[in-house]
């Protein structure tokens, strides 16, 4: 899947020389590509460039976490950066999507509501002085389905060949990773606690 798969090792960079790593830049790529996919919607009102954009971005989730393992270079930052460019563009696409007219309602709220919740839990978490949690591998999963769910149906409303087809694999991703996704959200509460009394206890001990 992706660096941020991996849990905290010693093997996993820091400082400068975790900075300045190609899935770092993926990732940054990824969020700076956000605005563009916005604009092939609405601007150019184009839903196959938008919906091709979008995919690609999904799909380059796990080409910058492949590079990281091959290469060495999973990062204590790219933990943290990677997971943020998935939800940017979760969070970005499903309210564009609803009001595009090109995903459901209630599939699009699902996903957005999992991604907002988690996100203020994290900064509720870090606001308390949790230690930082990393993304499971069946977060991630279920992110990874979500990222192909949302370009299927909007490829799947527009004008590209196939469209059909892609409407149909729009739903196979999207039920067992919305599934999957609620679940592995679920199973970050116990996770959070956990971290919440390390955190504090390292605090103490300092």
């Amino acid at each position: 899947m992706s660096n941020s798969d991996q849990t905290a090792s010693p093997t996993a960079r820091t400082g400068w020389s975790g900075v300045w790593t190609v899935p770092n830049a993926i990732s940054v790529a990824r969020i700076a590509c956000i605005p563009w996919f916005v604009w092939l919607l609405f601007g150019a009102e184009n839903r196959t460039a938008a919906a091709l954009l979008l995919g690609a971005l999904g799909a380059t989730d796990w080409v910058d976490g492949w590079i990281a393992r091959r290469f060495d270079q999973i990062s204590e930052i790219g933990k943290v950066l990677d997971p943020t460019a998935d939800r940017l563009l979760l969070v970005v696409a499903a309210p564009a999507m609803i009001i595009d007219g090109s995903v459901p309602v209630w599939f699009a709220v699902a996903a957005l509501l999992r991604e907002v919740l988690i996100g203020l839990a994290a900064l509720l978490l870090a606001g308390f002085g949790a230690r930082r949690i990393d993304v499971t591998w069946w977060g991630k999963t279920g992110t990874f389905a979500l990222l192909f769910a949302f370009p299927c149906f909007l490829a799947g409303e527009s004008t590209i060949t196939g469209g059909p087809a892609f409407a149909v694999a729009a739903w196979i991703f999207a039920i067992p990773g919305l599934a999957i996704a609620w679940w592995a959200g679920l199973g970050y509460v116990p996770e959070g606690l956990r971290a919440l009394r390390e955190g504090r206890a390292a605090r103490d001990d300092a």
